[in-house]
């Protein structure tokens, strides 16, 4: 089949579409109005939990023009791609899964970081039907990955646009400071818009607690009772501490979970991982 597929899509150049596999992902965007408030760094602690500890196939597609989940994986990730997100969405390729890269992490893969993506951006900005861009090149993809993971930029741009109009899930990270905050409430009106303006629901995964030091009590005491009031429902247990493994792991370029399995950063993501599992059907306590 390889011999007659690869000639053909030689020839047919961009509309040979690629070969879809029998899986079903569920698509994940974790997003937030403000940077540094760890995104990233939770996008890809879930992506490699998934992987590692319940056996899952995924794939972490890095939609921020930063490129910093590569940089966080730049020791795992096998090979060098020359095509990028950019291709995608420009239409140079036609599927997600065409420029994925495969990492040391069992069962993970990830895209390359794209520099161009703030160029890219206002390209698609005057196209019809931009908001879907993302989601139509992820017809293959979800066939062959169990989930995937999709790290928005900090912005509610066109691409977070992308992002969220090709997920199911929506995980908001919010450290405990007031623009933080605001950020979170800029989010949901974004997911009350893609509802009512677009037709297309993302359901809440949760609000997502970052960065967060015990020391700073006054800030706690002034972030965390506004934050139970307005998103009691979507409010997750979880605590992610402000962690020096953590940043290690980014220096490292592997996974909080291949570093320091026991830090308090890589508990508190086990942690996460375990309070989601009933939502996204996954095994208990794997």
């Amino acid at each position: 089949m390889e011999g007659l597929t690869s000639p053909l899509r030689r020839l047919l150049g961009q509309n040979a579409q690629p070969a879809k596999g029998t899986h079903r992902a569920q698509v994940l965007s974790v997003c937030a109005r403000k940077g540094g408030v760890g995104k990233t760094t939770t996008a890809v602690s879930i992506a490699s939990g998934l992987a590692l500890n319940y056996g899952k196939k995924v794939l972490l597609i890095d939609v921020d023009a930063q490129g910093h989940c590569s940089s966080a994986l730049r020791n795992c990730i096998s090979g060098v791609s020359t095509e990028t997100l950019s291709s995608v969405l420009l239409g140079r390729k036609r599927d997600v899964s065409e420029i994925a890269l495969s990492t040391k992490v069992p069962g993970l893969w990830v895209t390359a970081a794209d520099k161009d993506l703030n160029h890219t951006e206002g390209i698609i900005s005057g196209r019809i039907g931009k908001e879907f861009l993302l989601k139509r090149s992820l017809n293959v993809a979800r066939t062959l990955f169990d989930f995937i993971v999709i790290d928005c930029p900090p912005n509610l741009g066109n691409l977070t646009v992308n992002a969220l109009s090709a997920s199911d899930w929506a995980l908001i990270p919010c450290d405990m400071s007031t623009l933080a905050l605001e950020g979170v409430d800029d989010i949901f009106e974004m997911l009350d818009a893609l509802s009512d303006n677009l037709g297309h629901h993302v359901a809440v995964l949760g609000v997502l607690r970052t960065r967060f030091d015990t020391r700073n009590q006054k800030v706690n005491d002034a972030v965390n009772p506004i934050l139970m009031k307005r998103y009691e429902r979507e409010l997750l247990d979880t605590k992610i501490p402000v962690n020096t493994q953590l940043a290690q792991s980014q220096v490292v370029g592997e996974p909080i979970f291949e570093v320091s399995k026991t830090c308090k950063g890589a508990v508190a993501y086990k942690n996460l991982m375990q309070e989601i599992e009933g939502r996204l059907g996954l095994p208990r306590n794997a």
